[in-house]
């Protein structure tokens, strides 16, 4: 098996997002965005992760600092994905294995679908391997080419496409690849030639496909994980994606939820087996519940708190096995007076 290390490109302002926070450490059920990438990436056996920041630089490293796996890489003037890809160059010029190369604003991606792209990969000894998804509203995405025999031609971006080429609904969610001594030699040769003048990542494909190398797009991504976020709406819409799949997973191992749509559920929570959660519980952050509790309905449970009423500590919320929380016993007292004022 080869070596493999990733590129996750953060380095991006989002204008659309109204917001002074870097995008990619706004929160999807209780984790930064970047954060959902950088554990699907440790999941498919990536030994070092190369983040590409730029605007917020210093809040992202800040908020991974306990990372031991993370190389930072400074874009200092955003030129586009196949630039952002270049800044990595230094600590990547001499590596001989694999590179994923990812956005940070993704965070519904999947591990499975990466073991995918690797297993195509490895199977065809291709240059680059991406992963496509189908959609049927396809409006922002670049559009995946294909000759009459299927062979992936190359990658048309929104912007730059043509009114046939809009109609194609197989698209490009940057889900990508590459041998990486190929991925530096094509980049290298990216102009940006294209409506925003930028180096993009696709065009060192299509310098990979026009070499004669072998480039394989393989329709992996599900139409949920594609979507990346650029909106206060879309990070709405990730968090419910990523609620249901939070619940799913612990009721798979378990766990009684009477009404998920009425319940929310931090990603980092942990719940034990025949926990039963009432309607109306919300729990947020570093959560432990244990085996056979009840909590619930209209519980709060958070970071701070202990089993039983208003007690509060520095570490996580624990609740042992065969607890019953109900409403007042699962706000801490301090807030519960205050709560109370305001209302």
């Amino acid at each position: 098996m080869a070596e493999r290390a990733a590129i996750i490109l953060a380095a991006g302002i989002s204008r659309r997002m109204n917001t002074k926070l870097p995008k990619i450490l706004h929160e999807v059920c209780g984790r930064p965005m970047l954060a959902y990438v950088l554990d699907a990436c440790r999941q498919v056996g990536v030994g070092k992760l190369y983040v590409v920041v730029g605007y917020g630089g210093d809040q992202v490293r800040a908020s991974f600092a306990d990372s031991t796996d993370i190389v930072w890489v400074e874009q200092k003037e955003q030129r586009g994905t196949a630039d952002a890809v270049m800044c990595c160059r230094g600590h990547l010029k001499d590596f001989e294995g694999e590179t994923l190369v990812l956005c940070g604003d993704g965070p519904l991606i999947r591990a499975e679908t990466l073991r995918t792209v690797i297993e195509k990969h490895e199977k065809e000894n291709s240059a680059a391997t991406l992963a496509t998804a189908v959609l049927e509203d396809a409006t922002g995405y670049g559009r995946i080419i294909r000759d009459a025999y299927g062979n992936i031609q190359g990658i048309v971006e929104h912007s730059d496409c043509n009114a046939e080429q809009l109609k194609i609904h197989e698209v490009n969610p940057s889900y990508y690849l590459f041998n990486n001594r190929i991925l530096f030699e094509a980049a290298a040769k990216v102009r940006p030639d294209n409506v925003k003048n930028e180096y993009y990542l696709t065009d060192a494909l299509s310098v990979i496909i026009g070499s004669g190398m072998k480039v394989i797009a393989v329709t992996a991504v599900r139409p949920e994980e594609a979507m990346s976020v650029n909106s206060r709406a879309q990070l709405s819409e990730a968090g419910k994606i990523m609620q249901r799949r939070i619940q799913q997973e612990l009721m798979n191992n378990g766990v009684t939820i009477v009404d998920p749509d009425n319940t929310w559920i931090d990603a980092r929570a942990e719940i034990g087996q025949d926990t039963v959660i009432e309607p109306f519980t919300y729990i947020h952050g570093v959560v432990k519940i244990g085996n056979g509790c009840r909590i619930g309905p209209f519980a709060y449970l958070r970071d701070g708190m202990e089993n039983g009423p208003g007690s509060a500590s520095s570490g996580p919320a624990e609740v042992k096995d065969g607890s019953v929380v109900s409403p007042c016993s699962a706000v801490r007292r301090e807030n519960a007076g205050e709560s109370l004022k305001k209302d």
